[in-house]
């Protein structure tokens, strides 16, 4: 194929030349077309090289459907917000209610005053109305309206909270060991944590369980009320093979896309997180289709079905707080993109970090009250006891925080140093001193003058321990440090205090 010239790297002799504007013009426009042709590779690279301002870490992954097999995977174990990808499971318990017989597709769902607020996009419901249920599953999949999405979990659960509560006891059940959910919709919260390889196992989840309800993510329009509402997922009957299923956007999140398609006995599921827009997420999306599908096994399904188990006792992953301004935000699926505003003062920073087992994180910006009370042994030099061996470790989402005064803790005070570092949020106290013990353990020198401490937190009506290290009066000190624990197989961040 005859190369074309790169603008960019045209010499100063070139450019001064007579007639030289409207040939870089053409050079231009011919770069803007290669880049728009570019592999899904390519666009991550241009992705990270985007112009100022904040670009959303990219992940993705495509996994065979009757092998299991991974097909194609970037940062698939990288925390990140799913936006409004949220809705599917919020329709995969509105599911099994009508699985159950609790409703039927006519069965009136009311909508509250709190429904009636959550910002755009919405149908704009009032409160004390109703909608259908099957008007409310029509409303998700093409309008990915918000305010029906609150509905939908304050009728089932009695209040939005709690419907977020089932809806992440269910993602554990179903093996998305890393995905936490704060609310139905997908509106910017901090706390709102999934990977790209945890939404693959939804994805396969909703079909393999729900295939009577699985038809609705193929609804193309709605009509409600005089009014008729095109589905944002622009990949429905423009890529052959495609049926699904939803599309997700929030400043914080970038543009997003869980995707499902069939073809000649094939079947793939993908995800794609932090497209830099619509239409460079449906690009590369549809690359991926098209380059997968054909690679998929076309024999009898050699995995079984997707199917619930029993919860496991494991590490919390749960964000740290930001505030949630929710009538300021917006999940907004492409189009409208009026109000997008994150949940914080600044936006969600995770470095991508190509792996496809171990989580990448990176440094964060933050601020922990100087009163806080924390638990370290009197000599800072000594580890904790290792009485039981440390869980799993996983990080909490590197992002801005806001954080409430934690209650006090058991043992001496610790004063944070300008920076300090934290490797997780665990649910039991003991768990959090196990993981530090073991770190200073196999960190080695670059923790010997740090003290390990916890602090306790309340969230959503759970205690958590976060497990830090204080003693570093730099950034790059503190960096530095992080990066020892994470060749020691630990998931950290590097954050001011």
């Amino acid at each position: 194929m005859r190369s074309v010239p790169n603008p960019a790297m045209a010499c100063p002799a070139q450019l001064s030349r007579p007639g030289t504007t409207r040939s870089l013009s053409a050079l231009i426009a011919a770069a803007v077309v290669l880049t728009a042709m570019a592999s899904p590779a390519e666009a991550k690279r241009h992705h990270r090289r985007g112009g100022g301002g904040y670009s959303p870490p990219y992940a993705a992954m495509v996994i065979d459907v009757k092998t299991g097999k991974t097909l194609h995977a970037v940062n698939e174990d990288s925390l990140r917000h799913p936006a409004s990808i949220t809705k599917v499971m919020t329709l995969y318990m509105l599911f099994e209610q009508l699985e159950r017989g609790r409703y039927t597709l006519e069965s009136p769902l009311t909508i509250s005053s709190f429904a009636a607020s959550q910002a755009p996009s919405k149908l704009g419901l009032r409160p004390g109305s109703t909608i259908s249920v099957e008007d409310a599953i029509k409303a998700i999949v093409t309008k990915s309206a918000n305010d029906v999405a609150c509905a939908i979990g304050e009728n089932i659960s009695g209040s939005e909270s709690r419907f977020a509560e089932m809806m992440t006891a269910k993602a554990k059940a179903l093996g998305m060991s890393r995905t936490n959910y704060a609310n139905a919709s997908g509106l910017p919260d901090s706390d709102q944590i999934t990977t790209a390889r945890d939404l693959t196992v939804l994805a396969r989840a909703i079909q393999d369980r729900f295939p009577r309800y699985y038809r609705y993510f193929q609804t193309r329009s709605f009509a409600f009320r005089g009014r008729v509402i095109g589905n944002h997922n622009r990949l429905l009957g423009n890529v052959q093979g495609v049926d699904g299923i939803k599309t997700g956007y929030t400043r914080d999140s970038g543009f997003n896309l869980m995707t499902a398609a069939k073809l000649d006995d094939r079947q793939i599921v993908a995800i794609v997180l932090g497209g830099k827009s619509g239409a460079s997420r449906d690009k590369i999306m549809a690359d991926l289709v098209r380059a997968n599908l054909p690679r998929a096994y076309a024999g009898n399904r050699q995995t079984p079905a997707t199917i619930e188990v029993a919860e496991r006792a494991r590490p919390a992953v749960v964000a740290d707080g930001a505030s949630r301004t929710r009538t300021q935000v917006a999940s907004a699926d492409d189009e409208d993109v009026e109000t997008t505003a994150s949940t914080a003062r600044e936006p969600l920073d995770i470095s991508p970090n190509r792996a496809t087992t171990t989580p990448g994180s990176a440094g964060a910006r933050g601020r922990l009250p100087a009163a806080a009370q924390a638990y370290a042994p009197v000599a800072p030099a000594s580890p904790f006891p290792t009485g039981v061996k440390s869980p799993a470790r996983l990080a909490s989402v590197d992002g801005p925080r806001t954080e409430s005064i934690p209650k006090t803790v058991s043992g001496a005070k610790v004063t944070p140093t300008a920076w300090v570092i934290q490797l997780g949020a665990m649910d039991d106290e003991d768990k959090a001193k196990s993981m530090l013990a073991e770190a200073r353990t196999r960190a080695g020198g670059s923790l010997s003058r740090a003290a390990p401490y916890t602090v306790k937190v309340e969230h959503g009506g759970a205690t958590l321990y976060r497990a830090r290290f204080s003693g570093f009066s730099e950034q790059d000190s503190a960096q530095d440090a992080c990066n020892a624990l994470k060749r020691s197989g630990f998931s950290c961040f590097a954050t001011r205090s």
